[in-house]
């Protein structure tokens, strides 16, 4: 990251403006006017490449998305903290210098006025024309975001917002959200609850699908055969995503 550098060292100007422009502004003390849109006073000094700018944008979106995700649910657990870490040296293979940026980027983010939706849709705006990259930043979101084991519906509720800002369908949107999400998870799925509700709704909710597709109850209604078969492996699933999650509670 050669332009890394280069921006530490105050040797070039930044052009990028809007919500992350302002983080970038904040961490490389590159001041900005005071109008309507944020524009970074060059002082003389280069520009970086179309290249460069490409990549800071990318580098600050992702550690400022990050950072809006994991504050989500009111609390950072050391676990996500491990996960970006491992994001910076595994997914990103970051530099120390580069992963002492990001850390500072993360924090300035944190506590912006900008919302997580800003960011993605500054994002969306750069990069709308490589969908693998909008893909990538997904992919990672997700791995931190799962990385309890479950997807919570504060954090699922801004990575939505994401995947419609990218414009992406709801089929690739659950596509990239089974990579991560465990099957205890699926199940409840199934079961049109989320691992957040209890016992008792669990309960409820399966005994209410057992009713509506059981063999006997499909057979009653006299409906197609091609449904029949349907319902039958509805059944099955229903049945296989009750017993996974029992096993994961402890439900007698």
């Amino acid at each position: 990251m050669g332009w890394m550098g280069k921006i530490v060292g105050g040797a070039i100007g930044l052009a990028m403006g809007g919500p992350l422009g302002a983080v970038a502004g904040a961490i490389f003390g590159h001041a900005y006017d005071k109008g309507s849109e944020l524009e970074y006073q060059l002082q003389n000094r280069p520009r970086l490449s179309e290249g460069e700018e490409a990549q800071l944008t990318f580098f600050v979106a992702v550690f400022s998305m990050l950072a809006k995700l994991v504050r989500a649910d009111g609390h950072i657990s050391k676990e996500e903290i491990d996960s970006i870490e491992k994001i910076m040296a595994q997914d990103l293979s970051l530099d120390f210098q580069s992963r002492q940026v990001a850390v500072n980027i993360f924090n300035a983010a944190l506590n912006s006025p900008q919302s997580f939706q800003d960011y993605a849709e500054q994002f969306y705006s750069r990069f709308h024309f490589k969908p693998q990259l909008l893909e990538f930043m997904l992919d990672l979101l997700f791995k931190v975001s799962t990385v309890h084991g479950k997807l919570r519906k504060s954090e699922e509720d801004l990575l939505t917002s994401a995947a419609k800002i990218f414009q992406f369908s709801d089929q690739k949107y659950t596509n990239i959200k089974f990579r991560y999400v465990r099957a205890t998870d699926q199940s409840y799925a199934v079961l049109g609850c989320s691992s957040d509700d209890s016992d008792d709704r669990i309960k409820s909710s399966y005994r209410k699908l057992v009713r509506e597709f059981h063999p006997d109850a499909i057979a009653a209604k006299g409906l197609p055969e091609e449904f029949t078969a349907f319902a039958q492996e509805k059944f099955r699933k229903i049945q296989e995503a009750y017993e996974n999650i029992k096993k994961e509670r402890g439900i007698k």
